[in-house]
């Protein structure tokens, strides 16, 4: 896209905005990834996961879920979570040239009132990052490497499993990367692709495929978010991975 040869802004500048991504139709962004020093009510991440504020969250929020099933409670936190921090991550990484440091150990987390995530606090502004492999991998690198592993064994001591939370975070990386790029097929490389550029095992993999139904391609998870135990929380359509869960209202 041409839009991929924005440069980062300044480093030393004394604008509040991490990326200059976070604009237009993307602004939202702003006020969801930003420096740690400008999120006053930030927790580092190592923090939050071990001193019970993960816990006080989950608890918060099943409150306003009626008390569900609190794997589908996580769940759909992780939803939140997963979203807050790749979404903007992707845009700046392919929008602006510009990798955010993204390390689980590194960053903050905030919250909003009912216990979901809010925004994330990273660091500093990161560093120039032209230029990539084309198939995805390089744009969600640092998440793979350096955060997403940390983030996931941390939710799975709440009770869900590693590939449930792996499918979450996939339909984000599908949807942004999607948004930054034309794929020329159906399904993107990094979720084929049995192996990491390293060599190692691709935790995404089968988790998001396209399929044809009536007539358009559309999106499919390999596993259920869960979502539907939860009151009044509108159902993902054809997303889903239960055929039965596809057509609720």
């Amino acid at each position: 896209m041409g839009s991929a040869q924005h440069h980062v802004a300044d480093p030393g500048g004394s604008a509040s905005i991490l990326s200059a991504a976070f604009a237009g139709e993307h602004a939202w962004c702003s006020e969801k990834m930003a420096l740690s020093a400008d999120l006053p009510d930030g927790v580092p991440l190592p923090l939050f996961f071990s001193n019970g504020g993960f816990k006080q969250a989950i608890d918060h929020y099943a409150e306003t879920c009626g008390n569900s099933d609190r794997r589908a409670v996580v769940s759909m936190w992780s939803l939140y979570y997963f979203s807050t921090l790749s979404i903007p991550y992707v845009l700046a990484r392919r929008l602006a040239a510009q990798e955010l440091p993204v390390a689980f150990d590194g960053m903050t987390i905030a919250l909003q009132e009912n216990g979901l995530p809010r925004a994330f606090g990273v660091p500093h502004r990161g560093r120039h990052a032209e230029g990539g492999d084309g198939e995805g991998f390089e744009a969600i690198g640092p998440l793979l490497e350096g955060h997403l592993p940390d983030a996931i064994r941390k939710l799975t001591a709440s009770g869900i499993s590693a590939k449930l939370c792996w499918n979450n975070a996939a339909v984000y990386l599908d949807y942004v990367l999607r948004l930054t790029q034309q794929p020329e097929g159906p399904d993107l490389p990094v979720f084929v692709r049995g192996c990491l550029p390293d060599g190692g095992v691709n935790p995404l993999c089968g988790s998001v495929r396209y399929v044809e139904e009536g007539g358009e391609c559309v999106a499919r998870r390999k596993i259920c978010c869960l979502r539907y135990m939860l009151p009044g929380v509108a159902s993902c359509g054809k997303l889903c991975a239960l055929p039965s869960q596809r057509n609720v209202q």
